[in-house]
């Protein structure tokens, strides 16, 4: 009677699990000889703030993200977060509030960066303990961008530089890379036809001081197993 319990509680796990993949994209490693608990957690598509995109595009829901994180820092049983990225971007609100929250917990935390992160996912990228980024990974800095009508005053140019002073402040104090430099390739005219800004690639990104490392799932896998053991054995998780 109890083996039988034990497989029904099993296989009902299974199923839970199976169902936040489909469903939220979210999924926990356990099955290691680390005997470690990651909580897996991606952002993909286009990060959705308050107002709902249509029915066909690929999103990532704040409203989602936001209490799961809450539930993984009061969470006794999950040792470390991995966030994997492959984001056009989105509402900036939302996406910062993503970012502010993933910093701000206690686990240790790794991103990795798979197709891209780019314009808010910039934030996100760099708010883990550390970050990796696939080789062919890009990421694209860029001006506040507004759809819709903008009136053109003094008061909308103050606040389009207010924002781009959190998104540049935010980036500056999670990674190497400096302000001003972030200002610059973010007001870049020579690669974009018709745009501002500036594409980044793989190892351009470890360069400029934004990602730590270029790696994939096996590095950021391996670099969140020694920051969680270094944290169980008391120390301080490096950075390098």
């Amino acid at each position: 009677m109890g083996e039988e319990k034990t497989k029904n509680d099993e296989m009902e796990q299974r199923l839970s699990d199976n169902e936040n993949i489909k469903n939220n994209g979210e999924a926990t490693l356990e099955e290691n000889y680390h005997h470690h608990r990651i909580y897996l957690l991606s952002v993909i598509g286009e990060i959705e703030g308050h107002e709902c995109l249509s029915s066909n595009t690929k999103t990532t829901k704040y409203e989602h993200v936001l209490p799961k994180l809450a539930e993984i820092e009061d969470a006794d049983n999950i040792d470390g977060v991995m966030l994997l990225l492959n984001t056009v971007g989105g509402d900036i609100e939302s996406g910062l509030a993503i970012a502010e929250m993933v910093a701000s917990l206690s686990k240790p935390k790794v991103s990795l960066v798979l197709g891209g992160s780019h314009s808010i996912g910039i934030p996100l990228a760099v708010s883990t303990d550390y970050s990796f980024i696939v080789p062919t990974g890009t990421m694209v800095i860029h001006p506040v961008r507004m759809n819709g009508m903008v009136i053109g005053a003094p008061p909308t140019y103050e606040y389009f530089k207010q924002m781009q002073n959190r998104i540049t402040g935010f980036i500056a104090s999670h990674c190497r890379a400096k302000e001003d430099r972030l200002e610059k390739l973010m007001m870049n005219t020579t690669m974009m036809t018709k745009d501002l800004g500036t594409i980044l690639v793989g190892e351009e990104t470890v360069r400029e001081g934004i990602i730590n490392e270029v790696g994939g799932m096996k590095e950021a896998l391996r670099k969140l197993h020694e920051m969680i053991e270094t944290r169980k054995n008391g120390c301080q998780p490096s950075a390098s």
